[in-house]
């Protein structure tokens, strides 16, 4: 290593700043952050003993000469100095930091490009969980107590790692930190008894398929679980960024094809995490948008079991800016409605009058073997059959098909969709008109 890192506790320890100007003025800032005592000087008129009694200074005055000089100053007296933008001055040199809620992270290039350490914190900062501190708390608050129960070194480490990968820290990164003691404390229980402690479910959505599209916590997720129980409808590209040696088990549920029930479904995944398994359900796009995420959590809230809930870019709003479609507009629509197909075809009771109404954007799932009836009921409601419709198959993906018409036409444009079988979103309204503009591959237009 060129550089060893080491974090020094600064707080009421004197720190030297010789400068004016942004550059001085942000030295200045990090090191009262660290909470120490910081003293201003000027370039100009500075001795040895100016520096009495300092840990450290900085100087960043933006002129060669005065850089140079308050470094022989400094040096007289004995101060590591960094000399901001001048490797070749620095005793030590100041890392990209990433400071969040107790964990700080520090980058260097050993002065190479501070560019790329800039571009390496923007991706730290990206992957930390914006809760990371109560983890910090988590672990703080139960160190003490596993080293006074837990003897043996191996089994001690364990646990603590456990505690910051699994169930209780999602717990803790979810937001609920005093279900994430207990859960710890339930766990460490059992690891004195020598008992198998219950897992976690996280209730995961997958987006509309486009792997990129998979929330932060959800990519971490899937590397995490033991066990993924994944919809129909979840693509094998997102499927692949799961870990490696996790079970993959599809409970998924299609139309007219041998499914499993959600009974099924939600035995499988409470006799899992009892298990001491942690469990992802994968559902396609957001787990609470048509996807019967309600049940299953009152599944696992009936059995007293762990889970947390990671939400979706749901379909109607990924297919729909896949294919360049606004569902509001200042000018065509000032109201959305979210519609299952279904709701057409067995007569279940939808205020299709309403949502006939100009200015209205419907967006309709799991509807392309029931467009003849979404037409008709809107038909029926009023809706003038020149309304711009759009169809978008495997929207966000690498095959998305998008087909756009008018509602007098939607029967014979879903059909062809029906026929393929892949997951198609409808859009009624007069934004739907803004599908026939859409160039940019790989979608493509059927008409």
């Amino acid at each position: 290593m060129k550089h060893l890192p080491l974090f020094f506790d600064l707080a009421g320890r004197q720190v030297v700043v010789v400068g004016e100007g942004p550059k001085a003025d942000l030295r200045a800032a990090l090191a009262n952050s660290a909470g120490a005592h910081v003293r201003r000087l000027d370039a100009r008129s500075l001795r040895p003993d100016d520096f009495a009694g300092a840990i450290a200074a900085f100087v960043a005055t933006d002129n060669e000469g005065s850089d140079a000089a308050a470094h022989r100053v400094a040096k007289a007296a004995g101060i590591p100095v960094n000399v901001m933008d001048r490797p070749a001055l620095c005793d030590f040199i100041m890392p990209a930091i990433v400071e969040r809620d107790g964990v700080l992270v520090a980058i260097s290039t050993g002065g190479a490009s501070p560019t790329l350490a800039s571009v390496l914190r923007a991706r730290v900062e990206a992957a930390l969980p914006e809760r990371i501190g109560a983890l910090v708390r988590l672990a703080a608050g139960f160190r003490g107590r596993v080293n006074d129960l837990i003897a043996d070194p191996a089994r001690r480490r364990a646990f603590l790692r456990r505690l910051v990968e699994g169930p209780a820290s999602r717990l803790a990164l979810a937001g609920d930190e005093a279900g994430a003691r207990r859960f710890a404390l339930d766990e460490l229980d059992a690891l004195r008894r020598q008992a198998t402690s219950a897992g976690i479910a996280h209730i995961v959505g997958a987006g509309p398929g486009d792997p990129d599209l998979l929330t932060l916590r959800a990519a971490q997720l899937l590397q995490e679980a033991d066990a993924i129980l994944h919809d129909d409808l979840v693509p094998p590209v997102v499927l692949a960024r799961a870990r490696r040696d996790a079970e993959v088990v599809c409970v998924g549920k299609r139309k007219g094809r041998p499914s499993w029930a959600q009974a099924d479904i939600d035995a499988e995944l409470v006799g899992r995490v009892r298990a001491g398994q942690t469990v992802v359900r994968l559902k396609a796009g957001d787990p609470f948008v048509f996807g019967r995420g309600g049940e299953e959590i009152d599944a696992l809230r009936t059995a007293g079991l762990a889970y947390t809930i990671v939400p979706g870019i749901t379909a109607a709003l990924g297919c729909a800016a896949a294919a360049g479609i606004p569902l509001t507009h200042r000018r065509h629509a000032s109201t959305l409605t979210f519609v299952s197909g279904h709701s057409a075809a067995d007569g279940r009771p939808v205020a299709w009058p309403a949502l006939s109404a100009q200015g209205h954007t419907l967006a309709v799932y799991m509807g392309t073997t029931e467009a003849p009836a979404v037409r008709d009921r809107l038909l029926e409601a009023g809706t003038s059959p020149h309304t711009p419709v759009a169809i978008i198959e495997n929207g966000t993906r690498a095959d998305q098909i998008v087909s756009a018409g008018r509602l007098v036409d939607l029967a014979r444009l879903a059909a062809a969709h029906a026929q393929a079988g892949g997951p198609s979103l409808i859009i009624i309204g007069d934004v739907a008109a803004y599908a026939a503009a859409v160039e940019t591959p790989p979608l493509a237009k059927v008409s």
